[in-house]
């Protein structure tokens, strides 16, 4: 006999010792058997047993074949009860196989069995486990088709269980009306269910889940007529008026419930924190507490949310100590979501070691633990720290490489974004459309329009041409890449523009020189009922700045107020007051300041010191520099605009004064460089370059090419030589600047007849523009410089900007 046998009576029949045996066994089963094997072989054993002693299928004896048949289900072993059941069709046993075979996702086989059972045989309780396999499905159309079969039987009735299974499968409809509802409801009247709990649940949830607005009020009138309301009845209620928008009538039926059931509280705060209303979650949470109801981790991570998003840090915190209170109380697996939206909740807050500290302390880590401090290291700029965590990770989700992707996209190291994308494919993890956006922007902040161009066919190979995130990216890396007509294909081609396309878009056309353009595609956006947003309006003035387009760009400042309501920020300001000051406009610059709402920001002071240095403002461009010394100190702009303003009016004096304050206060100049892609190598050049291994080739070739230039009327501009030195020095300076050798280097090496592309950190001088323009003129090429502020399109010696930029 086995071990986990009891002693049998001396006297006990056969039949009588294997029912003990079964049931026993059927005892000693647990949902998630700890030894799967063992329950197996004890029960092949019994079955056996039973063979031998001519019990199976014995007409005297129905009940051990079905307990038998019925404890095959609940083990790895389905065939054999399959085999059980063919030798005796009856509805017992076809019930525990419909429901064990639809539970293992194998509903056809579920089905087949159902329909084996002679239609005379049938029973309520085998429709009810047919009906709740299309249910769990989620098949409404099969499952109504059985239902029906047991209304057609003649001699069954639905019970509450038929209903409940029902009205849950048809709540899964994807086209879901009022009729239907309406339909089920009087079916549950005429066949006297309506008064049972879990019909009436079952029925107002399906009413909440019909988009028709009529439907609350027929879910209200269910709930009103319960004689009896329990915990899922509250919980459905309240959960379906959130899911609808109507935050207000779920805490009206909330304020009805009877009884502390934490389960509604939860979702009462769940609901005000999916719709934004931080602060009455935390009120209610707070009236929880009071009330002596117990959160749990359903509780605590609902409120964290709600503080992180509220960025109500302060009662997160007070909220994290309730928890370490309770802390004692959670297993492992409940703590977990909780110190996640911890986690979360010190990294929004900036308080990254915090946060840290909080991962370490945790016992049991998943794939959202290491998401969120790598987010959080991100989002507070410690890229160092979160390519660490990277590294360390256990596992990694594919948004684990999404995140750092961006995240290194977003903090400048495109070029490590491009690694890490790479290996990521190396390691066989496939790319969301979300991954591959931040690859492509990364591309596009390089410059690599071939490798951009790659990536664009692999979007086409994965099917992500539909994805908005893919396709804004790609529009916006051909914009960044010089590539402004394939940016306009894709705009065109894009199958769900929204507000962030139209934008780029504008932008593109903005930067490229397209001034008139980028204002009629704003208006045509308008036109087509897009709402234009705040980055809508910075990119129209930008555009307007780049054409010059000043009384156009006034239309659209006082728009934003007048027409959408939009208060304009200091962003927005300081878009306009750069246009005034470009314009030689810089006393309407002046008084614009007066009239702004705030104070003005370094943005502001900014752009007035630029504008002075194009217009020869010295008193009121060395007032703006005061401001920025004393709001950015370390800011080396400040310093290089105040000193080239004084350079350009040839007092050397003061620029060097300026220069020696840079130095004292240790702030060091962004040194300037220019790169190209060639190969599909990425060549970076520094001014006075020698290091690049053709550099001798590229002085030489801009030798013979300064020769033709100047046999066109090029004359070097030694006024943006920004130091005093003899000129022939000055002419010296002028011929290295970084972005003349990376055009030399793209004529010598780039097919005849192909547009040389460059890229520039900062802004390109006068005389470099003006050398591209005859430059263009003498090689008979396209080249075109993307600076810090826009691109310039140089062919046949003139320039896309119009010489204003």
């Amino acid at each position: 006999m086995p071990p986990w046998a009891p002693p049998l009576p001396a006297v006990a029949s056969l039949p009588y010792q294997c029912s003990v045996l079964l049931r026993n066994l059927a005892a000693r089963h647990s949902p998630v058997p700890s030894s799967p094997s063992s329950f197996l072989r004890a029960l092949r054993c019994l079955h056996a047993r039973l063979l031998t002693a001519a019990l199976l299928h014995n007409p005297s004896h129905p009940h051990l074949t079905l307990r038998l048949l019925h404890l095959y289900t609940l083990s790895l072993d389905l065939a054999t009860p399959a085999i059980l059941f063919r030798s005796d069709p009856g509805p017992i046993a076809a019930t525990s196989l419909v429901s064990a075979y639809a539970i293992a996702g194998r509903l056809p086989d579920a089905a087949s069995f159902f329909d084996y059972v002679p239609l005379h045989r049938r029973d309520t309780v085998l429709h009810n486990a047919m009906i709740s396999a299309f249910a769990r499905a989620s098949l409404a159309a099969p499952a109504v088709s059985v239902f029906r079969s047991l209304l057609g039987s003649g001699s069954l009735r639905p019970d509450d269980y038929s209903f409940t299974a029902l009205l849950s499968a048809v709540g899964q409809m994807h086209d879901l009306a009022a009729s239907h509802c309406t339909q089920l409801h009087g079916a549950v009247l005429r066949l006297g269910v309506g008064a049972i709990s879990s019909v009436s649940n079952a029925l107002i949830a399906l009413y909440m889940k019909c988009d028709a607005p009529e439907v609350g009020r027929d879910a209200r009138k269910v709930l009103d007529e319960m004689p009896v309301k329990d915990e899922l009845t509250w919980t459905t209620i309240v959960v379906g008026y959130v899911r609808k928008g109507d935050v207000h009538a779920a805490r009206s039926a909330f304020e009805e419930v009877d009884g502390e059931f934490d389960v509604v509280w939860n979702a009462m705060i769940s609901g005000y924190v999916q719709s934004g209303m931080c602060a009455e979650a935390f009120e209610l949470f707070r009236k929880m507490v009071s009330k002596r109801i117990p959160p749990d981790e359903f509780t605590f991570t609902s409120i964290l949310s709600a503080c992180a998003n509220a960025g109500f840090f302060l009662h997160g915190k007070s909220v994290h100590g309730q928890f370490i209170r309770l802390q004692p109380d959670f297993v492992p697996e409940a703590a977990l979501p909780v110190n996640n939206a911890l986690v979360t909740l010190y990294s929004k807050s900036r308080k990254i070691s915090v946060a840290a500290k909080i991962l370490d302390s945790m016992s049991l880590k998943d794939v959202v633990s290491w998401n969120t401090i790598l987010s959080g290291y991100i989002e507070s700029g410690c890229l160092d720290s979160a390519a660490r965590v990277f590294k360390e990770m256990p596992y990694k989700s594919e948004l684990s490489w999404m995140v750092m992707v961006s995240g290194y996209v977003h903090g400048g190291l495109s070029e490590d974004a491009l690694k890490l994308f790479n290996q990521m494919r190396s390691e066989d993890v496939k790319p969301c459309d979300y991954t591959y956006a931040g690859a492509i922007a990364a591309c596009g902040e390089l410059g690599a329009l071939k490798h951009g161009k790659q990536l664009h066919a692999h979007i086409v190979q994965c099917g992500f041409e539909a994805s908005n995130s893919a396709g804004n990216a790609l529009l916006t890396m051909y914009a960044r890449c010089g590539a402004v007509k394939d940016a306009r294909i894709v705009f065109l081609v894009m199958p769900n523009v929204d507000s962030v396309s139209w934008n780029a878009m504008i932008s593109a056309l903005g930067q490229h020189g397209h001034g008139r353009e980028a204002l009629e595609l704003f208006d045509q956006m308008v036109a087509r009922g897009i709402y234009p947003d705040r980055i809508s309006f910075l990119t129209i003035l930008t555009a307007c700045n780049h054409a010059g387009l000043v009384d156009e760009g006034f239309q659209y400042f006082e728009s934003m107020k007048r027409d959408f309501s939009i208060i304009p920020g200091e962003d927005h300001y300081a878009r306009l007051i750069d246009l005034l000051g470009r314009a030689g406009r810089i006393g309407e610059a002046r008084d614009l300041i007066k009239t702004m709402p705030f104070e003005p920001t370094p943005a502001i002071w900014e752009a007035i010191l630029s504008g002075c240095r194009i217009n020869g403002d010295m008193e009121l461009g060395a007032y703006a520099a005061d401001q920025l010394f004393e709001m950015i100190p370390q800011h080396d702009a400040t310093y290089i605009l105040l000193s080239n303003t004084y350079s350009a009016a040839g007092r050397w004096v003061d620029a060097a004064r300026v220069r020696k304050l840079m130095r004292d206060r240790g702030v060091k100049k962004e040194p300037g460089c220019s790169w190209i892609e060639v190969g599909n190598k990425v060549h970076v050049f520094l001014v006075g370059d020698t290091k690049h291994p053709e550099a001798h080739e590229v002085y030489k070739f801009l030798e013979m090419v300064g020769a033709k230039m100047r046999k066109l009327g090029y004359v070097p501009d030694t006024k943006f030589v920004l130091q005093d030195m003899p000129p022939n020095q000055k002419e010296y300076v002028l011929s290295a600047h970084s972005e003349k050798l990376a055009v030399s280097f793209g004529l010598l090496k780039l097919p005849l007849g192909a547009t040389v592309t460059v890229l520039k950190n900062l802004k390109i001088c006068g005389d470099c523009h003006t050398a591209m323009m005859f430059m263009s003129l003498a090689v008979g090429r396209e080249i075109v410089v993307r600076d810090v502020r826009r691109f310039h399109h140089f062919k046949d010696g003139e320039c896309s900007c119009g010489n204003y930029w």
